[in-house]
This record gives structure tokens, C-alpha cells and sequence, in this order.
């Protein structure tokens, strides 16, 4: 019989060598198992606690993730064609911006200090809440050099506000900043916001009121006076962005004491069209300082009272449009025709029927 082979070196002292309540240290010693088994339960008991403090510290910093995304403070590189400008109305003037080679050159040379402000939508698009002119700053960048340097843009991320009046107060509050908005810009912006039925503001004063809250109260009165002088201009006039404020403001203000004046400057307006800026403000001008603007460029004596037209209206003809302003005691024809070519009898004859279609 072979001999059998001993597994454990384990001593068992008889009972009778045993002291009552006492362990002899030779009973302490383990085998090679047993401390197996004991280091491999330390090992666990060590490894889970790094796992809860590593578990512990990723939730500390996704929470703190979350925070500072949901506040804007994280920022990501973005695809351009990823950004669209669909939610908001946008108060920037038409046309092109001069100013904007000169950004253009910043970003190309030192890069883009300030990001742009982003919404995240659910269908994986981004809403631009603000930096219209770093966006296209960009946009200009990647399609004159195929850069992709220029083909993502630096944007700090937000949840999609579900109250569009939050969106439009974080576009305005920068826009507030600008040195280069005009009044009648935030008119325009304030006045569209009132039109459209979703936002539940009818009324272009409240819109003034919940965009600009910002503002200053004597800001915001000027911006309501802009809003209500581009609803009476609002199809005559071709450079509204160009109006000073005091142009703006005394214009509605004198235009609340005469009925007729918004009829005379639109008159007025309409005899030179394509005009510049310049010349534009000029005709306003000349009804502030109390002197009509004439058609020709020439302007009455400041002491002289503009006549008060109480209507004015249009007759369309074979090849233009004649324009007509009455007031008491006086009736405006203007129109292309040389009326002195026509011949004296003609004319009274026509001037005659006319009186008699009146008086019938």
C-alpha cells in the first residue's frame, strides 16, 4: 500500500494539553489554504471599498457635469451645418456687415475668445441663442478656405428653454451690450415678437417690457417710440437702423400733436426714392426742426407752420401712380406728367369737372 501524502501541516493538541478558555499559539497557526482564503476576502473586502470611492467620485462629477452644462459653462466644438437660426427672430439690420472682415481676421489670427451660445434640440440640431456675427464669421472663414479648422465652432450648450421668452431674453441681454444696434433694430425685434401669436404678447409695449427687461426704463420708452415710428413709416422707410435716437424720438413725439405729419413725411419720403442714409435722415430731420422737408431738397423757414394735410392718397394711372395730399383749403397733385404742356383750356376743362364730381 502506497503511502498517503499529507495535505495539511495542521497540529491538533490533545484535549488534555488544552488550558481551559485558551487557545494554544500552535492551534493559531493556518495552512497555506486557509491564508489563501483570508487574503483573497481582504483583497475583496479592499476592492470594494475603492469601488464605492471611485463610484462615489464619478457621480459627484457627472452631477457636477450636468450643472455646468445645464448653465452653459461647458463648451464643445460644434459642425457648423449643425447650427440653425429657426426659433428666434433675429434683430440683426439687412445687408451686408461691414465690420465683419475685421472679426474674420481676429478669429483667423488669435482664434475665437468668446463662444457662441447654443440650445440643444432633440433632433440633434443647436439653436443659436447668441453670436449671429461669430457664426457667420465662421461660416465666411470655412467657405473661403475650406479650413477644417473653421468648419466647427467653439459653442457653449443649453437645454432647450421651453418658454421661447427665456431664449429671446439671453439674445437680447448681449445684444444690450452692442455699440452697434440701433433702436429701430430692437423696435423691429420687439414688434415681431408682438406679431407672433405663439409668444401671447399682442401688444408691442409688453413685448418692449418682457425683452428688455434689462434695460433702463428711459431706454425702453425710447425703444417703444421707435416701434411705434417705424408702424407708421414702416413702407417708406429704406434705412430705419440709420435714424438717431433724438431724430427717432422727437419725430413720434411730434407726430402724437399732428395727425398729419406722418402722412406729409411718407409724402415726402416717396418723392425721392432710392435714397441714401444720409439723405434719408435728412428729410426727418428737416420735420423735426419744424421745417417740411420739399421734394427738390430745399426746406421751408423754421418759423413757418407745416400745413396740416388730413388725407393723403394714391390714383393709379396708365404708366405710374399720382399722389395726392388735401388739407383745408389746399389739394396736392403730384405726378410725372409736365401738367404745363398740357393745354390751358384742357386743363381748366378737367379742373372744372372735377369741382362738379365734388359738389354733385
Amino acid at each position: 500500500m502506497s503511502k498517503k501524502r499529507r495535505m495539511f501541516d495542521i497540529d491538533i493538541p490533545e484535549m488534555g494539553e488544552m488550558e481551559v478558555g485558551k487557545v494554544p499559539d500552535r492551534a493559531l497557526r493556518r495552512g497555506p489554504m486557509a491564508s489563501a482564503i483570508n487574503e483573497n476576502a481582504s483583497s475583496l473586502r479592499d476592492r470594494k471599498v475603492a469601488e464605492d470611492t471611485i463610484r462615489e467620485e464619478n457621480d459627484r462629477l457627472a452631477s457636477e457635469f450636468v450643472r455646468l452644462k445645464r448653465d452653459g459653462l461647458i463648451t464643445d466644438r460644434i459642425p457648423l451645418d449643425s447650427v440653425v437660426t429657426e426659433r428666434l427672430l433675429r434683430d440683426r439690420k439687412p445687408g451686408a456687415d461691414e465690420e465683419l472682415e475685421e472679426l474674420k481676421t481676429s478669429i483667423r489670427e488669435v482664434g475665437l475668445s468668446n463662444p457662441i451660445r447654443v440650445e440643444a434640440r432633440d433632433d440633434g440640431k443647436y439653436e443659436l441663442i447668441q453670436g449671429m456675427r461669430r457664426l457667420l464669421a465662421f461660416r465666411a472663414l470655412f467657405a473661403d478656405t475650406s479650413d477644417a479648422a473653421f468648419a466647427t465652432i467653439p459653442a457653449g450648450i443649453v437645454p432647450i428653454e421651453a418658454q421661447a421668452e427665456t431664449s429671446y431674453r439671453r439674445m437680447v441681454d448681449e445684444n444690450l451690450i452692442r455699440k452697434d444696434i440701433s433702436f429701430a433694430e430692437m423696435a423691429t425685434l420687439a414688434r415681431r415678437y408682438a406679431d407672433d401669436p405663439a409668444n401671447n404678447c399682442p401688444e408691442v409695449a409688453d413685448a418692449v417690457s418682457t425683452l428688455f427687461k434689462s434695460a433702463t426704463y428711459t431706454k425702453r420708452s425710447y425703444i417703444r417710440a421707435f416701434a411705434e415710428l417705424l408702424m407708421r413709416l414702416d413702407k417708406v422707410l429704406e434705412h430705419p437702423q440709420d435714424i438717431p435716437r433724438n431724430v427717432g424720438v422727437e419725430l413720434k413725439r411730434r407726430m402724437d400733436r399732428d395727425d398729419g405729419l406722418a402722412a406729409r413725411v411718407s409724402l415726402a419720403l416717396h418723392e425721392e426714392p432710392g435714397r441714401d442714409a444720409q439723405r434719408e435722415v435728412e428729410i426727418l430731420r428737416g420735420f423735426v426742426d419744424a421745417g417740411a422737408t420739399l421734394p427738390t431738397g430745399k426746406t421751408t423757414a423754421k418759423s413757418a407752420r407745416p400745413r396740416q394735410a388730413k388725407t393723403t392718397f394714391q390714383v393709379p394711372r396708365a404708366g405710374g401712380v399720382a399722389k395726392c395730399s388735401a388739407s383745408q383749403g389746399r389739394l396736392e397733385l403730384r405726378d410725372d406728367r409736365d401738367f404745363s404742356a398740357i393745354e390751358r383750356r384742357k386743363l381748366e376743362q378737367a379742373i372744372a369737372a372735377f369741382y362738379a364730381a365734388l359738389d354733385d
